[in-house]
């Protein structure tokens, strides 16, 4: 089979691999039918990642089981499931309680699409071995489009999570948004729809801005002295600490500020502001495997739309020429018809 595999600053290239195979009951196997490009993966594709090339790229996609072991219940061949980004058993202690980028079963910070804890290959492959597939696999709900969900790996649902279990506990709360790619804009959707009085997005892009508008909120093009304080809930998606900074300075005495991290670069943050404001500041990598359920649940309402945050749909055999071109959300899409078992 082949990956893609990131090989130097916005190069990518096919790369041979080992077809993979089930090696105990508990496996399966899955092809990607519709992959895209996570955040983060931009910043890689920018050079400013921390990990050297080359390695096997991609975190986020929709697949089609194509083999499971005989223990595996909960998906069979010809199923299309969402492929979470990290490694989870869903048995260990950190796992029952939700964190799953934590598990302990396997190295820390186990994930596809980078060599960090252990080599568990890319989404951005022919096919990809899943370990735990009772554990990791969610099956797409019918009628919910591949290409439209297949963030929900890690984008769509870490969105979620970012602004929907805050304004659960506070109903009609004001949400800033700041950021730069396609994190930013989900969060958008989502809080309208949730019931968020205001909505703010700041990003210089011109085009995000026309987007987030169309769900409802309010832009700008960057934070400034007219900028009213007071939110209630921030979500910062830039990887600028600067940024970060003024998201928290923005906030209302007890708020909560969300970042989506990826922050290569250091910087300094206003500790005396926050701790005189009392704010609430969480940087974290997503146990995004326990948000997926209701982040798709949510896609299914039709309260929301993130097919309208697809920036372009191209073929699959366009990865190593089109992905590390500047998109906002593109998706690589292939013949999603059941294939016969890969062993």
């Amino acid at each position: 089979m082949r990956e893609l595999t990131y090989v130097a600053r916005r190069t990518v290239e096919w790369r041979e691999a080992p077809d993979p195979t089930v090696r105990s009951a508990g496996e399966a196997i899955v092809a990607p039918v519709a992959a895209t490009s996570c955040d983060v993966d931009s910043a890689i594709l920018a050079g400013h990642g921390f990990i050297d090339p080359p390695f096997a790229l991609g975190h986020e996609c929709v697949a089609r089981v194509v083999d499971a072991g005989d223990g595996v219940t909960t998906v069979t061949p010809g199923d299309l499931v969402v492929v979470p980004w990290s490694i989870s058993c869903g048995a260990c202690s950190p796992c029952r309680r939700g964190l799953t980028a934590h598990c302990s079963a396997v190295p820390h910070m186990a994930m596809y699409g980078a060599p960090i804890g252990g080599s568990w290959g890319g989404l951005f492959s022919d096919l990809v071995r899943v370990p735990y597939a009772d554990a990791m696999l969610v099956p797409l709900p019918a009628g919910l489009d591949p290409v439209a969900m297949a963030s929900a790996s890690d984008n769509w649902s870490l969105s979620w999570r970012l602004v929907a279990p805050h304004l659960e506990a506070r109903p009609g709360a004001r949400v800033l948004v700041v950021a730069r790619g396609s994190i930013g804009l989900y969060v958008c959707d989502i809080a309208r729809a949730l019931g968020a009085s205001d909505v703010l997005y700041v990003d210089p892009d011109a085009e995000h801005r026309k987007l987030a508008e169309s769900f409802g909120a309010r832009t700008a093009e960057a934070i400034g002295s007219a900028t009213r304080p007071g939110f209630d809930i921030a979500v910062e998606a830039t990887g600028r600490v600067d940024q970060l900074a003024l998201a928290v300075r923005s906030l209302a005495p007890e708020g909560v500020c969300e970042s989506a991290g990826n922050h290569f670069r250091p910087g300094e943050l206003p500790l005396l502001d926050m701790y005189l404001t009392g704010v609430t500041l969480r940087i974290a990598r997503d146990n995004v495997r326990a948000h997926i359920p209701d982040a798709l649940d949510l896609a299914a309402s039709g309260a929301v739309d993130p097919a309208r945050v697809v920036s372009h749909v191209l073929d699959w055999e366009q990865l190593p020429e089109a992905l590390p071109e500047k998109h906002l959300k593109p998706v690589f899409v292939r013949d999603s018809a059941p294939a016969g078992p890969a062993r």
